[in-house]
């Protein structure tokens, strides 16, 4: 793509530098006045750039930054485009699952709100499909590089939001994120995504008090993350395990429909009167 399009540019680094510094560098050789951040495993349908920056325009030149409806492949959304305020008190509420049981307690993710019909203001959205102005997100400058993979984004909407900016969700723009590949190493990247949040905390969190309830939480943190990886692969497994028993008993029964079959008609054959020659004289 690269050799046939003069604006397509790829930029190779020779090793993995996480999301963060990919982007930045990314960023740094672009030339636009409009970025627009997109995950690898995430589907780029036809129109929702335009549908982006057709959102953008009533921005101005400021700083800003506008995150896209992040679907599955089923059509559902996705946890993590819309979120709340990240915080010690949020997270914990996410972790241990208590907005489930308490709905007066607002946890970190928003996707079970209703939909609304226009572009709404929103304190964090993902970095998984994210337009930003070239200028601002430089300004800034651009994501922290000390997250490798995952938080960054949320640490980036912070920081558009105390710049003087305001963070976006646009629900009319649906990006498709597939949520990995079959080559990624679950554990690998949820692991990443714990320590973003134990950086985060530390980052943003400087009070002696605060340090100490950060160092609590690590523990919580990481046996929430791996906790959850582990029974979404648990339950990957037995949907597996289930298919392929559905499918030898379909094939089973396949088998000893076509073996009676073979019987009845071996039985028929057996049970018919043979043929009678007749004699006719020359």
């Amino acid at each position: 793509m690269a050799a046939d399009k003069d604006n397509f540019v790829l930029v190779e680094t020779g090793s993995n530098l996480g999301f963060a510094r990919g982007c930045n560098i990314g960023a740094q050789r672009a030339s636009g006045d409009i970025l627009l951040f997109l995950n690898p495993d995430a589907v780029l349908a036809k129109g929702v750039a335009s549908r982006l920056k057709a959102s953008a325009k009533g921005l101005g030149d400021g700083i800003w930054a506008i995150g896209a409806r992040i679907i599955n492949p089923d059509g559902s959304e996705q946890r993590g485009g819309r979120r709340g305020e990240l915080t010690p008190r949020s997270a914990l509420v996410s972790f241990l699952g208590l907005d489930r049981f308490m709905p007066s307690i607002k946890g970190l993710h928003f996707e079970k709100d209703v939909l609304p019909d226009e572009i709404v203001p929103v304190p964090v959205v993902s970095g998984a499909a994210m337009l930003m102005p070239r200028r601002g997100f430089l300004q800034m400058g651009g994501f922290d590089e000390r997250y490798f993979l995952h938080v960054e984004d949320i640490d980036i909407c912070r920081k558009v939001r105390e710049c003087g900016g305001t963070v976006w969700f646009e629900p009319r723009a649906s990006i498709v994120h597939y949520g990995g590949t079959s080559q990624s190493d679950p554990y690998f990247v949820e692991t990443h995504k714990a320590l973003g949040f134990v950086k985060y905390f530390w980052k943003y969190y400087p009070g002696a008090l605060e340090r100490l309830t950060t160092m609590a939480m690590i523990v919580p943190i990481f046996a929430a993350i791996w906790g959850r990886i582990t029974v979404i692969q648990l339950r990957h497994k037995i949907r597996l395990v289930t298919a392929r028993r559905k499918a030898f008993a379909r094939l089973r029964r396949m088998e000893a429909r076509r073996a009676e079959r073979h019987a009845i008609d071996r039985a028929a054959t057996a049970s018919s009167p043979p043929p009678v020659s007749e004699t006719r004289p020359l």
